[in-house]
């Protein structure tokens, strides 16, 4: 992992792999997560001749929080990453509490030319119940980030203690009624497994300072408007979703103005990235 400073003094981790001469290819972790990325989006991204950016979000792993962040606010630490290693044009890719921040990067920075969200978080709004159809920690985790204060806390902190400890051996048991069975399913190879755990539990290694912020980011204004994103976002979500319910899907799908909606009513949370990462890097749109 590496790193480069923002004009604010922070730091912000970043990890590379794939073909320098290559396009650009962010990809944005999950909530949790890190940068560390995962051994098939390393080979995918080789087998492609892209080169490919994993960066953890402020709080997370080795990048300096960044209390009270909005969504739009992440892009500045793409920037930073981007500037460090002198590129430019990029197609941002996120994965479930990363889907939002890349949209942002497709909504306030010329450089995206196209953002994918993998099972992404939609904003919340009067269209639909946001957390209607997520597994039961996950309604309890959100009822209490609403909530806020010192209780809210010391669970994410909890949380984040439990998740640090995750292997490849109980990451299904540890993610618990988050998980459906087409996601455990996916998750049948040890080594896939264990690649996963180890870019979740090095995210919160450092404690629960991205995980809080990541869900109050949610919560609150994303810093722009949906409906003003002109770049092309391509969405790949499923029915058997129990960490992000295909509603987000469906109200991404409806609201942003120029996208590409791929709706895999036999999949779930994990099993789209782990098995149809070849056509998600089919929709990138080239230089």
């Amino acid at each position: 992992m590496d790193s480069c400073l923002t004009p604010d003094g922070r730091s912000v981790e970043f990890m590379t792999t794939g073909e320098v001469a290559g396009d650009t290819v962010v990809y944005i972790h999950g909530t949790p997560g890190s940068g560390l990325l995962m051994e098939s989006f390393r080979e995918i991204a080789t087998a492609r001749g892209l080169f490919l950016i994993g960066i953890t979000r402020a709080g997370y792993g080795g990048s300096t929080r960044r209390a009270a962040r909005s969504i739009a606010d992440f892009v500045d630490d793409v920037r930073c990453v981007l500037d460090h290693l002198d590129r430019r044009s990029y197609v941002a890719i996120g994965w479930s509490g990363g889907g939002p921040h890349a949209i942002a990067c497709a909504a306030v920075d010329p450089q995206c030319r196209q953002a994918i969200s993998l099972a992404g978080v939609a904003p919340v709004v009067d269209d639909f119940d946001w957390t209607e159809g997520m597994g039961p920690e996950n309604v309890e985790e959100f009822a209490r980030a609403r909530e806020g204060g010192a209780e809210y806390e010391a669970s994410m902190l909890d949380a984040a203690r439990e998740l640090a400890a995750m292997t490849g051996d109980n990451i299904i048991e540890t993610f618990g009624g988050l998980i459906s069975p087409v996601d455990a399913a996916s998750m049948s190879d040890p080594a896939v497994r264990a690649s996963m755990a180890e870019s979740l539990a090095y995210g919160v290694s450092a404690g629960a300072g991205g995980f809080i912020d990541d869900d109050q980011a949610f919560l609150r204004d994303w810093g722009f408007a949906l409906t003003d994103i002109t770049t092309p976002v391509t969405l790949f979500y499923g029915d058997e979703d129990f960490m992000v319910p295909a509603t987000h899907g469906h109200y991404l799908a409806k609201t942003l103005p120029n996208v590409t909606a791929y709706h895999l009513p036999d999949e779930g949370h994990i099993s789209i990235p782990l098995k149809f990462l070849p056509q998600i890097f089919d929709a990138i749109i080239s230089a």
